[in-house]
């Protein structure tokens, strides 16, 4: 074991001495991102140790990540405190609560068995088949997060709907359905007296077993006396109150964090708990840590100026990094004309950097949802250049894509398709009704799930295309041989190569070069993000995709390049703008900053024409109201426009809901549009559709047959 420590002897800045030397009790330590927190926070733990302020077994360390907790288990172990029965504990906590469970079990339950459910799809499926909704893969998953959100939350079924709508979520089918769901779910984990227990369970009968059972309570106490929790920011309600359970009446506590990487919201985190620290402990030490020795000057500073503009609480407590690295390179901010050139506009910047030295295990490229790593799947693959997708499959080995290259490949084996109907311009709408049935919507689906799944469909189609742009007789099988090849050329090397990987997926890590891609408005911060500028709710929301920047920004090293598309597909319409968090950052000397200046005002979310509400969810804004509001439904409007896209699916040989879906027309139904104006507020109505039915819609509205149909007349 070491000895006692001087903040001399140690290396430690002297931040990080006050954190370490801090007397025992709670201590509350604002680590910025590549301050050292991990390196200090297992030398304080040393230094109470060899202080004889308490022994090594009775230290448990808890934290997020196995690997995290791995990281410290190694720190712990070179300082000789770590591994071992008498040693520190650094867990999990849902690590250290399994541990804890299976010992008190049997004085707190008895002899009833349980077993750990490490996956709880078919369960959470099972319940969802008893409520009556659907069971494909996104949905069930989309219900399951909702659960964990629950009860990470503490949060019973039957207070399900009045948390959701408090809390602004966006259920992926009726809150009171979902609340049916998470209450079969619970009742179908007891079978034939033996119980399943998932991850949050371990951590509420953990709780639960400590708060009603004092002899369990005194024993835990007695072995453990001293607690430390890293990343303190990112604790939900359930694992705080395991915590306060842990604790009793002491204060023995460190707890490091910060809350400008508060990135987590949707799972139940809250950064309140470290907020209020020193609220709760009116002694506690607070130590801020925010000498930065992982990046350059120059990409702290632009973190310091991202995080810098944050508004709310949490901007508050916000950390003023100071790098301690020489100097290096200035950020870059580069504009292109679209998604497939700024893939290739990456993609030779990174071949550049490999030729330099830099390894291309040491480059990352970060995008907000993962169904934006085709393109540079892609424009690597082009260039030989090995890359790994972490935290998501490659995305032709996503399901939805397999399956939907599944569905193409049965359309082409039909022997009922006209063969104008697969080739050239009219592949497009081809692939788009195949695709439909799968999950691609005229707008963004609610659910995070049923998202991931929608903007992988959109990105085959527009894969689809490009294609066309360069090969315009493209046929439906000339797009799957495409597909299959790229495909097949996808499978990286074994090797490490360059990361692809989502922003939430990079929290942690860090890269010499990173590559932050597609910083859009729409995109980052997200669409579903973007509501009315007036609710605190939709602030919140905005606030914490400008943190999900921050710690894209923060994880380079040395070389960062911020970029953006005007538009999606090659040589389509630039009606993008860059990233409303880019305002200000962008050095007047660069390029970008005399091209595509920020919009000027913020997205509005559309209000109920009855309430005059912000409309909440896709069908509420689909019919311009309230889904509780009063309809106006013209019905006999409503059967003649359902007999009129009848007539017009069968001229055109696609299924009816390629025409317009049911929504759809019940909007146009209500709202009784008089003009191309109206037509196109409906959402779902472009400016294709609108050329392409418009006319006969509006002459349906106005009580006229549309050409060539007089039998639809009202």
């Amino acid at each position: 074991m070491m000895d006692a420590m001087s903040a001399d002897d140690t290396g430690l800045d002297p931040q990080q001495s006050a954190a370490v030397l801090a007397p025992r009790g709670p201590v509350c330590v604002l680590a910025g991102a590549g301050t050292g927190k991990t390196r200090t926070i297992t030398r304080r733990i040393a230094h109470l140790v060899a202080g004889g302020h308490v022994s090594a077994g009775q230290v448990l360390a808890v934290t997020f990540t196995a690997r995290a907790a791995g990281e410290m288990r190694g720190r712990l172990r070179t300082l000789g405190i770590g591994d071992g029965a008498n040693q520190v504990q650094a867990r999990t906590f849902h690590a250290a609560a399994l541990r804890q469970l299976r010992y008190f079990w049997p004085q707190v339950v008895g002899d009833t068995q349980w077993d750990l459910l490490d996956r709880k799809f078919a369960i959470v499926a099972q319940a969802a088949n008893r409520v009556g909704l659907s069971t494909s893969t996104e949905s069930v998953r989309d219900l399951a997060g909702e659960i964990e959100w629950s009860k990470a939350s503490l949060i019973a079924p039957e207070d399900y709907p009045a948390a959701a709508a408090r809390s602004r979520r966006e259920p992926p089918a009726d809150a009171a359905k979902v609340a049916d769901v998470y209450a079969a779910y619970e009742a179908l984990k007891v079978r034939d007296g033996a119980m399943l227990l998932d991850f949050d369970d371990l951590l509420l009968h953990t709780a639960a077993a400590l708060e009603e059972h004092s002899t369990v309570a005194e024993e835990f106490r007695d072995r453990y006396r001293c607690f430390v929790v890293d990343e303190y920011q990112d604790v939900t309600p359930l694992q705080q109150r395991v915590l306060d359970a842990w604790l009793g009446e002491r204060d023995d506590l460190t707890v490091v964090g910060d809350a400008n990487q508060t990135i987590y919201s949707f799972t139940g985190a809250t950064p309140r708990y470290l907020l209020d620290f020193s609220r709760r402990f009116p002694d506690a030490a607070v130590v801020r840590l925010e000498r930065d020795y992982r990046s350059t000057p120059e990409v702290v500073s632009l973190a310091n100026q991202v995080i810098g503009a944050a508004r709310g609480r949490i901007a508050g407590t916000r950390l003023k990094l100071i790098g301690q690295r020489p100097p290096g390179p200035a950020p870059e901010f580069v504009e292109f004309d679209d998604e497939p050139a700024e893939a290739a506009g990456v993609a030779k910047a990174i071949q550049k950097l490999i030729a330099g030295g830099t390894p291309a295990a040491e480059i990352a490229v970060l995008y907000r949802i993962n169904a934006q790593s085709e393109a540079h799947e892609q424009a690597l693959t082009e260039l030989d250049i090995p890359f790994q997708v972490r935290g998501g499959e490659g995305f032709f080995t996503r399901p939805e894509v397999r399956q939907a290259v599944s569905a193409l490949r049965q359309a082409a084996g039909r022997d009922d398709l006209p063969q104008e109907a697969g080739r050239g311009r009219e592949l497009i709408t081809l692939v788009r009704a195949i695709l439909v049935p799968l999950g691609l919507t005229d707008s963004e689906p609610v659910g995070a799930q049923a998202r991931e799944r929608w903007a992988s469909l959109g990105a085959l189609v527009s894969l689809t295309e490009d294609l066309l742009v360069h090969e315009p007789e493209l046929d439906l099988d000339g797009l799957l041989r495409d597909l299959a090849a790229r495909a097949e050329a996808r499978h990286p090397p074994t090797v490490q190569g360059v990361t692809l990987a989502s922003l939430h997926a990079a929290k942690g890590l860090e890269w010499d070069a990173v590559f932050l891609v597609g910083l859009a408005d729409g995109t980052l911060p997200i669409a579903h993000a973007l509501g009315d500028s007036k609710s605190p709710d939709d602030e919140a929301a905005v606030e914490e995709e400008r943190r999900l920047l921050y710690v894209g920004v923060t994880r380079a090293r040395e070389h960062l390049q911020l970029s953006w598309a005007l538009a999606r597909n090659e040589g389509g319409r630039k009606s993008r703008r860059r990233s409303r968090f880019l305002h200000g950052l962008i050095p007047e000397e660069s390029p970008a900053s005399r091209i595509a200046a920020p919009a000027a005002t913020q997205k509005k979310r559309p209000r109920c024409r009855v309430c005059g509400k912000p409309l909440l969810g896709t069908a509420a804004t689909m019919l311009g109201r309230c889904e509780t509001c009063p309809s106006n439904l013209d019905a006999a409007l409503f059967d003649s426009l359902k007999a009129w896209r009848s007539a017009k699916s069968k001229e055109l040989k696609v299924p009816a809901y390629v025409v317009f879906s049911d929504a759809t027309l019940t909007a146009i139904a209500e709202q009784q549009p008089q003009d191309d104006r109206g037509l196109v507020a409906i959402p779902g109505i472009g400016a294709a559709k609108l050329e392409r039915y418009g006319a006969d819609v509006l002459a349906v509205v106005r009580g006229e047959s549309p050409v060539g149909d007089p039998e639809l007349a009202p």
